[in-house]
């Protein structure tokens, strides 16, 4: 029977136990970053896989940095401390892993300086995101990608997700699974909490880094798959929105979507309005690479078991 536990101020604990106070800063004003690391369960090997924990911890230490969020961790004691804590919780499905560096000092006033910083880990059983084997319907949204000097958008930063959480709720609330938004001159970003991609011709395109995107751990090793297995290369440049109505196919990636293929973009069909077939090759390697069952992506995972569970 699975335990819910957490790491939290230095220490495992059980996961009911692990309270912060309502005067703590990032609770008040989201300075803190986070993380999100995926477990997918293979139910033939009976084994967890960790997906890329390694390249989510250095992206973890970078967002740190920029929001000034210091922690006496290397990258190998977060990934040490990770696999412990999910070994220890014992769930046999698939789940997500939530790391967050957080200004615990309970303090009012606006700032990142002066401050106490701390971590804390917990995991959660965490099933499909969006409908990955149907196809989703995506809407432009009317609230614009947050710029990268108003709130760097290469960081994961907690209190830049009301953003998010704003164009997600519009987009649900008018029908749709998930929205798309765009820079502040117009341009396509990414979607609510995912990458972005448009397949034209046997061109793989995404968006630039300029164009206010998280560099996505999943759409980096998509493009990797693409090049290596299809032998697509990605182009990186500036998308219109018209594009994404004339596009051949069109999905979305992240840690927590997979890869999303995207049916329909303001009530017009994405190609014949099924899912492309280069879109489900992909997603079929995706699927497979993140259970273990390819070797040649074998070192993008952590097993978590070290005995075969019963």
């Amino acid at each position: 029977m699975p335990t819910p536990y957490a790491y939290f101020r230095k220490q495992f604990v059980p996961l009911a136990e692990a309270k912060i106070g309502v005067m703590t800063h990032a609770f008040n004003y989201g300075t803190a970053v986070f993380e999100g690391v995926r477990g997918n369960w293979n139910p033939e090997e009976r084994q967890l896989y960790l997906f890329r924990m390694r390249e989510h911890f250095e992206r973890f230490t970078r967002s740190c940095r920029i929001l000034k969020i210091e922690l006496p961790y290397t990258v190998d004691e977060y990934c040490e401390i990770t696999s412990k804590l999910v070994e220890m919780c014992g769930y046999q499905e698939d789940i997500y892993v939530r790391p967050l560096g957080y200004k615990s000092s309970e303090a009012v006033g606006v700032r990142l300086h002066d401050l106490e910083d701390d971590f804390l880990l917990f995991v959660t059983p965490f099933g499909p995101y969006l409908d990955v084997e149907a196809g989703i319907r995506c809407g432009t949204s009317s609230w614009r990608r947050i710029d990268d000097n108003v709130i760097p958008a290469r960081a994961k930063v907690t209190g830049l997700y009301v953003n998010s959480a704003l164009a997600k709720t519009e987009a649900n609330e008018n029908g749709y699974d998930e929205a798309i938004m765009l820079t502040h001159d117009g341009h396509v970003s990414e979607g609510s909490g995912e990458n972005i991609f448009i397949i034209m011709g046997n061109q793989l395109i995404t968006p630039p880094v300029s164009d206010n995107i998280l560099v996505g751990i999943t759409r980096e090793s998509v493009m990797l798959m693409a090049r290596e297995e299809l032998g697509m290369e990605t182009v990186e440049r500036t998308i219109d929105r018209s594009e994404l109505y004339i596009a051949d196919e069109c999905f979305m990636t992240g840690t927590a979507a997979h890869v999303s293929p995207v049916l329909e973009v303001d009530h017009r069909k994405v190609g014949d309005g099924g899912i492309g077939p280069r879109t489900a090759r992909l997603q079929k390697l995706y699927f497979d690479a993140i259970r273990g069952k390819m070797p040649k992506y074998l070192r993008w995972c952590t097993p978590v078991y070290k005995l075969v569970r019963t």
